[in-house]
């Protein structure tokens, strides 16, 4: 049976971006320019996307697109014979798997927050209470479970139709609306009085600022944020190169998928700073910034409900344009490498991913006294396993893979990477992809277990 590919190049940008955008770029993104200093921390962020995000990605679509599989079958079909890369392919579906085993959860957070502010459950409700609506959320097993079902029903349900009439056609509607969305949404808070305070706060570098929050921790945050935003090492992004055409480099397009991933971080810095800044809240408030302060902004707001709905509305966006990407690579995994089809695949990651996404609900509630990893809960220790092991180390073994001759080598990952119309990958980085590349992801990952 041919391998369905991607319709057009728009489809094939706006998913991989979709991939790409996610809870990290709006949620993550704005409390860690927060805590962080404000635009020192924006520019160290930009600078590491280039020097790490850009490398590393174009490496992962070049083992795709090269092998036309998912990373086992990939790297199996380019290693050399008698290597074994390519079991690097079943770390990569364990690691998208655990990824989903909460991400789904919190995707469920921003589905139960669309529907609160759209049936108008915050009318009425003071200020001060604001921090207990998320609470009783987070206390019930049964609610939660219900809109953490509902994200992983739909998201699966849409690959059940392949990937140009279901992942391409549902992902290309979300970020239309996504970036529709955040434009109108960024307007009306750099409208608001005093938006221009969170304005200078997020855009103007202020040396104070950094050191205030010290210098080692803007660097390591800037980089743990560009680098974790594309999500690379477990092969969440090597799929779409499995489904592109060699009209276009590879650094041409990854150019592109970061650009859109950017604007989407910048643009959520609009509307959260602006908005803090209005109505008299500290920017770094942390991961209660979009569940709490957020909720308190928006009644404030004339036309709050509907400004909250619309902003929900966009979260759902950009968590569900992730939570159908990330399938996908399961999907697709046990089809290439099980031979099984589409719809088999289907409902056996289905029921994986329901059944496994249980303990992230209750680790919130019922058994909200486990520990795990570092006396971590559940959420935050599957989070430690994927941030902080999986994707450095995935994204390690795709640069020793793309660039060293134990691997498929530099000469292979070049000719692939700039095949095609655009820009293209100059030889002269390829010491700085063997030899530093490698370095800086260690010291990332070195970092995160300290």
């Amino acid at each position: 049976m041919e391998r369905e590919g991607f319709k057009s190049r728009l489809g094939f940008i706006l998913v991989s971006a979709g991939c790409a955008i996610g809870i990290g770029n709006v949620w993550r993104f704005p409390y860690m320019v927060g805590q962080n200093g404000g635009a020192i921390f924006v520019l160290f962020y930009l600078g590491f996307l280039v020097l790490m995000g850009v490398p590393v990605l174009t490496m992962e679509l070049a083992v795709g697109r090269a092998s036309g599989m998912t990373t086992l079958r990939g790297m199996q079909k380019l290693e050399k014979k008698g290597h074994y890369w390519h079991l690097h392919g079943w770390t990569s579906y364990f690691g998208s798997a655990v990824l989903m085993m909460y991400y789904t959860t919190v995707a469920g957070w921003m589905l139960a927050y669309c529907w609160k502010f759209l049936a108008g459950k915050f009318e009425g409700v003071r200020q001060e209470e604001t921090g207990a609506v998320f609470d009783q959320l987070l206390a019930s097993p049964y609610k939660m479970m219900i809109f953490m079902a509902v994200t992983v029903i739909l998201g699966f349900l849409v690959l059940c139709f392949g990937v140009q009439k279901g992942l391409e056609r549902v992902t290309k509607f979300m970020m239309i609306g996504l970036l529709l969305l955040i434009v109108v949404l960024a307007v009306n808070s750099v409208a608001l009085k005093n938006a221009g305070e969170g304005i200078r706060f997020y855009l103007l570098p202020d040396v104070e600022k950094a050191r205030a929050a010290g210098w080692q921790n803007v660097i390591s945050g800037a980089m743990k944020q560009a680098f974790f935003t594309i999500s690379v090492g477990i092969g969440s992004m090597e799929i779409f190169g499995s489904y592109m055409s060699k009209e276009r480099t590879l650094l041409s397009e990854s150019v592109q998928i970061i650009s859109l991933d950017t604007f989407v971080a910048i643009m959520s810095g609009l509307i959260i700073f602006p908005a803090c800044f209005s109505f008299g809240v500290e920017p770094d408030q942390g991961p209660s910034l979009i569940f709490v302060t957020l909720p308190r902004i928006f009644m404030n707001m004339t036309g709050g409900r509907i400004w909250g709905t619309l902003f929900f509305v966009f979260m759902v966006f950009a968590s569900f344009s992730t939570v159908t990407a990330v399938f996908e690579n399961l999907v697709r995994s046990l089809m290439d490498n099980l031979g099984w089809s589409r719809i088999r695949s289907v409902a056996m990651n289905f029921v994986l991913i329901l059944v496994t996404s249980v303990p992230c609900v209750l680790g919130f509630n019922k058994w909200s006294d486990l520990t795990l990893i570092g006396k971590r809960g559940v959420l935050d220790s599957e989070d430690f396993i994927v941030s902080n092991i999986l994707l450095p180390v995935g994204s390690i073994i795709f640069v020793l893979f793309c660039t060293w001759r134990f691997g498929w080598g530099a000469e292979k990952y070049l000719e692939e990477a700039n095949t095609g119309k655009g820009r293209k990958m100059s030889r002269i980085m390829i010491p700085y992809f063997k030899y530093v590349l490698p370095v800086l992801i260690l010291i990332l990952m070195i970092r995160g277990f300290m």
